[in-house]
Order: C-alpha cells, then sequence, then structure tokens
C-alpha cells in the first residue's frame, strides 16, 4: 500500500504563486507515476499534472505554462507549483499514485484564489 499525505494549500491571490507537496510513503517502489487533480464540471476530479517515474510530464490545457510537477526522489515528494493562478484554480488538490496493483489518494487540500 501507498500512503499519500498533501500540504500546502490555502489562499493565495490572484497572480501569486503557491507550492502543493504530496509526500508518499509505504510501497512507494511500486509506484509508476504521481498527479495532481481537482474537480471539473461533469467530472469528480480531472487530471491537472503528472509526473512518471522517468520524468515525463503531463498538464491539462488550462495550466500549461504556469503549473510544473517537480518531484523530489530523496524525499519521495511530488509538488505542484502553481504560478500565476486565478480564480478558476479555486478547488480541493488531490495526489494521486498509479501503482501495478492499483491508485492510491491522499485526502486532499484546499486552494483559494481570491484578493
Amino acid at each position: 500500500q501507498v500512503q499519500l499525505v498533501e500540504s500546502g494549500g490555502g489562499l493565495v491571490q490572484p497572480g501569486g504563486s503557491l507550492r502543493l507537496p504530496c509526500a508518499a510513503s509505504g510501497s512507494r517502489f511500486s509506484i509508476n507515476a504521481m498527479g495532481w487533480y481537482r474537480p471539473a464540471p461533469g467530472k469528480q476530479r480531472q487530471l491537472v499534472a503528472s509526473i512518471t517515474t522517468t520524468g515525463r510530464t503531463n498538464y491539462v490545457d488550462y495550466v500549461e505554462g504556469r503549473f510544473t510537477i517537480p518531484k523530489d526522489n530523496a524525499k519521495n515528494t511530488v509538488y505542484l507549483q502553481m504560478n500565476s493562478v486565478n480564480g478558476e484554480d479555486t478547488a480541493v488538490y488531490y495526489c494521486d499514485a498509479a501503482t501495478y496493483v492499483g491508485t492510491y489518494w491522499g485526502q486532499g487540500t484546499q486552494v483559494t484564489v481570491s484578493s
């Protein structure tokens, strides 16, 4: 099993930046990829950004150029670096880890963009 703990959420002003860590523990060596999700119209959760163990990244079009998903292998942590945020980025952000036996989720962290 894999346990995921997100943190770093909070209030940020439009145009500002925020970094969300997601720390993995447990059977982390079974992880193939990790990602960040948030709710979207008509979807419970939509992929925002993902990164594989080989470092290949993928972004949804509306965060391309604003968000990045760096990882720190030594800390077993993946981050969502959010830059130039706007009101539409307000959401609960969830971290996931995809393994050969299933997908694991964190508890979510709230991000609110407001002046």
